[in-house]
Parts: structure tokens; C-alpha cells; sequence
């Protein structure tokens, strides 16, 4: 069985606002006793929940780390105002020349997990320098699970976050086998970060692909330059609320973006380690995302 169907069996029996409220619960929305309090008054438990909605990473492997066409290791880089020292996935083509174009690779809110990873991957094997840094290195690391990954990446002070992730997109624009061309996606809150990025560090990105992501604040909307491509689940409430005032602001400043709309999808369907995943949608949204990326980097 692939990846869906394992996904479709496990779903089966569980209703929307199961989704929506462990989308919240995640998101620290609510917490672990009022989503588990839900879950009963609808007769479910979280046993008979969590293998639809817990990720599965043994799924996540669409490029695997000994594939002959890439090179993955971890590189560091500094950051100073933030933590010290940033820490990331670096893959790169094996045959990898000076001028090739990159792109950075934002996690969700929970660290460098192997999904994260494994996108990289992806990107590598389509040509490019990819770089995914891990937001809890200063912490140790992302620890091998997503609960206890949320709550480390929650400790973080938010304005240390979001420059470590400027200093990462910077240390990648200046690899040396870097083009002058950066890009950047990212999911869930790496959504955020691509806007954040685009927003207060202009001139730095070529192309921004945020999925699912909420908007930089107000005061730096206006200063977007690069090309944005954004990608939007159908049932995700909480994100999608978001986009009307972006999409009017962005409006406002003659952006240049595109934004999709996956219908019957639920925030997260690119993952395919957890039970949101769609694979119709996912790789139509990845095939617009590679092809984004050729337009504007390569």
C-alpha cells in the first residue's frame, strides 16, 4: 500500500471536526484535555484517532538520503542575535556546480522532522541546492517526536525565530555554489516564515512558495518584491481566514502572486506522513511549486 492508501484506511471513520480540532490542538489553540474532551463528546478516543492524525514518518520518504543522484549532510552557520549558531539539512546535487540555484526549506512548528527532510531531498534531485535548518538546535535538536517538538519550538522567543531563519536564507544566498537566485518554501508556520522573509528581507528571494501560511505583519506587507506562489487547503478555517486582507494588500502593492486553492483538503494535505495528506492535490501543488521555481531561479 502506498502512502494514500494507508492514509485513506486510517480515516475512514474519522469526522472533519476531528481534523479541525487537532489543527487547533497543534497550533496551541487549544489544549491536550480540551481536544481530548472533544474527541469524547463525539464517542471517539484518542487511541482510535492517532494513527489517522499522528504523523507516521516511516511514509515520508519519497527520495531516500543514499539516492545516487544527491549528497545530504548538515552544515551550521552563524546567527548572532539569535541563537548563536544555526544548525541545518544541507542536500545538494552529487554533481553540483558553482551558479546552481538554491532554496531554504522551512519546517512546521515542531522542528526539522524527516518529512522536512525528506523535501529537500526532493528539491536536490530536481537540481538544486536545498537547505532546511533545524529552529531547535539551540534546544538539541528536533527530538524524535512532534509533541515534544512543538512545545521546545514554543519556548523560543519569536523575534530570535524569525532572524534565525533571516540569517539562514542569508547563509544560503552566499553558499559558495549558490547562484545569485534563492527561494524559499515552507509549511504551516514555515508558510509564515516564507511571507515574513518576503516581507523584511526584499531583496534577498527570487521566488516564495508558502502553503498554508499566515501573513508577515502589516507594517512590512508593503515591502514585497519577489514572486509569490501560495498555496491554500479548502478547509482550513484558521489559515484561510487570514487571506482576504492579505490578498487586498498585496493588491494594494501590484504584487506579483498566484494563489491556489486545493478543494476538499485539509491544512497539512502535502504531508504525506500524516492522514491530511492528498496525493492528487499534493502533487499538483508540487508540480506548480517546481515549475514556479524553474520559471524564477533557474
Amino acid at each position: 500500500m502506498n502512502a494514500q492508501q494507508i492514509n485513506d484506511t486510517l480515516t475512514t471513520d474519522i469526522p472533519q471536526e476531528a481534523f479541525d480540532w487537532y489543527d487547533e490542538y497543534a497550533h496551541g489553540d487549544i489544549d491536550r484535555r480540551t481536544f481530548l474532551k472533544r474527541l469524547s463528546a463525539i464517542g471517539l478516543t484518542a487511541a482510535a484517532v492517532s494513527g489517522g492524525l499522528i504523523p507516521n514518518y516511516a511514509l515520508a520518504e519519497q527520495v531516500s538520503f543514499n539516492d545516487a543522484d544527491i549528497k545530504a549532510t548538515y552544515a551550521t552557520y552563524p546567527s548572532p542575535g539569535a541563537f548563536a549558531e544555526g544548525r541545518g539539512y544541507l542536500v545538494t546535487p552529487t554533481d553540483v556546480k558553482p551558479g546552481t540555484p538554491a532554496v531554504l526549506v522551512v519546517h512546521e512548528n515542531r522542528g526539522l522532522n524527516p518529512y522536512i527532510k525528506d523535501v529537500a531531498r526532493r528539491l536536490a534531485k530536481q537540481g538544486y541546492i536545498a537547505f532546511a535548518p533545524d529552529i531547535l538546535h539551540s534546544l538539541g535538536g528536533y527530538p524524535g517526536n512532534d509533541d515534544e517538538g512543538r512545545s521546545m519550538q514554543k519556548s523560543l522567543d519569536r523575534a530570535k525565530v524569525e532572524l534565525d531563519f533571516i540569517h539562514a536564507a542569508k547563509f544560503l544566498k552566499n553558499h559558495p555554489l549558490s547562484s545569485d537566485k534563492l527561494g524559499v518554501v515552507g509549511f504551516c508556520f514555515g508558510g509564515y516564515i516564507c511571507n515574513m522573509l518576503a516581507a523584511r528581507e526584499p531583496e534577498l528571494l527570487s521566488a516564495v512558495v508558502p502553503y498554508y501560511g499566515t501573513p508577515a505583519k502589516k507594517a512590512f506587507i508593503k515591502n514585497i518584491k519577489a514572486p509569490l506562489l501560495l498555496q491554500f487547503a479548502e478547509l482550513d478555517k484558521r489559515v484561510n481566514g487570514s487571506w482576504p486582507d492579505y490578498e487586498t494588500q498585496l493588491k494594494a502593492i501590484k504584487a506579483n502572486y498566484k494563489a491556489y486553492v486545493y478543494k476538499g483538503v485539509n491544512h497539512g494535505f502535502h504531508n504525506d506522513s500524516t492522514a491530511r495528506y492528498n496525493q492528487v492535490e499534493a502533487e499538483l501543488s508540487w508540480d506548480r511549486t517546481l515549475d514556479f521555481f524553474k520559471k524564477h531561479l533557474v
